[in-house]
């Protein structure tokens, strides 16, 4: 909440979703193939950084996407349950959610034709003066906006910017003599348009029975464990797609990552309606430094040992904190604690459970993604949502964080802001080549994913601050 006063947004929310949106601007920028192995996606090493599915384990870069998904799902109570108390019928906001999933497989298919990689390869003025166009079309594509008029005229300029969009995936000439296709399209920004459909969906019917939602997915794991099967309706509908280059079933393995998290926003949710008075504010604040402590190391410690490949000594461990954090919030009866507890209870089983599932399908890996992964993932997700939620909503120290927060109240413009803008600009101004020449030497070459990142989070704070946010 900000500071002083009661906030009807959950900050910590939005600074879940600007560390992971942020990570994964620097995932993307930092030097190829001479950093240690723990800096990549632990199946994708150094030196060649080519996908190879037989290392297990899980890095920092491996957390990014489940932590933004968790935070989509966390943000349902929000933006479909306070719609639904409204009395809005749940078909209307039914078809809102499927539009949404519209907009944002739009996005998908147009970002990716429009990177300046896409467009030219060398990459020329042509290309990054598209990609700057591109970049600008998308406000009134996905923002509302801010100036005075009447509906009509708004969604004539929506439109008329969509058929604009259009024009130029049909008429711009390619790299590499590719033309343009649906199929084509940014895959991170796909899943999240069929969550946003199936799990919005899921959540409207679901929105006051949590058990009959998580209910859901043993359903959606036994088509998943059917699907190898030959002759089985599972493997039918497993394969079946009306839309191939916008659904497949397999998308849907992420739910195990969303629903979690939009039980994690209807705990935030409970929160905000309650007075959020202490009984013993200096006894409690002792337990917040805590838990900012334990979750952080509970963190830590599974992405190191997993990436070991020590199990064992991951689980001991593991289970040992959970213990400790257990008794350290059990006698708490304050607002604040009750949500510490209800994300800890949720986070420790998950992972539990993802520790438990870890040696099968051979071990946890993101890439094919194992039941180990989603679980472990979402429990880590909860622990990272107890650390902001202490930072930002009890401590009341927002302003630390603040970067993080306004990245996540605008996560569209900061995820092509690095490709779509930054280094199109850079290039474009002469500056491309120092940041060529950093790419040779491991610690210039993270200081380069740093530069970028920064200069992201600095573009997507103005647009917050002025507030100009892309929404679908």
């Amino acid at each position: 909440m900000v500071e002083g006063e009661n906030s009807k947004r959950a900050l910590s929310l939005d600074a879940l979703r600007g560390y992971a949106i942020l990570t994964m601007v620097l995932s993307g920028t930092i030097v190829s193939g001479i950093l240690p192995a723990w800096m990549y996606h632990a199946q994708t090493p150094p030196p060649s950084n080519q996908f190879d599915p037989s290392v297990l384990g899980i890095t920092w870069v491996d957390l990014v996407f489940p932590f933004f998904l968790f935070a989509m799902g966390a943000a349902f109570p929000f933006s479909i349950g306070k719609r639904l108390e409204k009395g809005i019928s749940l078909w209307k906001v039914s078809a809102e959610s499927i539009l949404r999933g519209c907009q944002l497989t739009f996005f998908a298919i147009f970002i990716q034709h429009m990177y300046p990689w896409v467009v030219s390869a060398p990459q020329d003025y042509r290309a990054w003066f598209i990609t700057l166009i591109a970049f600008v079309l998308m406000f009134p594509m996905f923002m509302r906006l801010p100036w005075k008029m009447p509906g009509w005229t708004r969604y004539a300029i929506k439109f008329a910017a969509f058929g604009v969009g259009v024009l130029m995936l049909l008429t711009v000439k390619y790299a590499n003599d590719r033309s343009f296709a649906l199929a084509y399209s940014n895959i991170i920004i796909l899943v999240l348009a069929n969550m946003a459909i199936f799990g919005s969906l899921i959540y409207i019917f679901t929105a006051k029975n949590k058990l009959l939602r998580l209910a859901i997915l043993p359903f959606v794991m036994a088509v998943f464990l059917g699907s190898d099967t030959d002759g089985s309706w599972q493997k039918i509908v497993f394969n079946y797609s009306p839309v191939p280059w916008m659904y497949k079933f397999y998308y849907l393995k992420y739910l195990f990552i969303v629903l979690p998290g939009s039980i994690a926003g209807e705990y935030i949710l409970e929160w905000m309606g309650k007075n959020n008075e202490n009984s013993d504010r200096k006894k409690e604040n002792k337990i917040a430094i805590s838990m900012l402590i334990l979750t952080v190391v509970l963190i830590v410690t599974n992405l190191i040992f997993l990436l070991a490949r020590l199990t064992v000594v991951n689980l001991i461990v593991s289970s040992s904190l959970l213990l400790v954090g257990y008794f350290l919030l059990k006698p708490c009866k304050s607002d604040d604690a009750v949500l510490w507890k209800n994300f800890f209870v949720a986070g420790a089983y998950l992972l539990l459970l993802g520790l438990f599932f870890e040696a099968f399908e051979g071990g946890i890996r993101k890439d094919r993604s194992t039941y180990s992964y989603y679980f472990v993932t979402s429990g880590l997700a909860f622990m990272a949502l107890i650390f902001f939620t202490v930072v930002c909503d009890y401590f009341r120290r927002s302003k630390y964080v603040s970067f993080l927060v306004m990245a996540g109240q605008n996560p569209m413009i900061a995820y092509v802001g690095a490709s779509m803008v930054v280094l199109p600009i850079l290039q474009i101004v002469g500056a491309g080549s120092l940041l060529e020449t950093m790419m040779t030497n491991p610690w210039t070459g993270f200081l380069r994913g740093l530069i970028v990142t920064a200069l992201v989070t600095l573009m997507t704070m103005f647009f917050t601050c002025i507030k100009w946010f892309w929404r679908t």
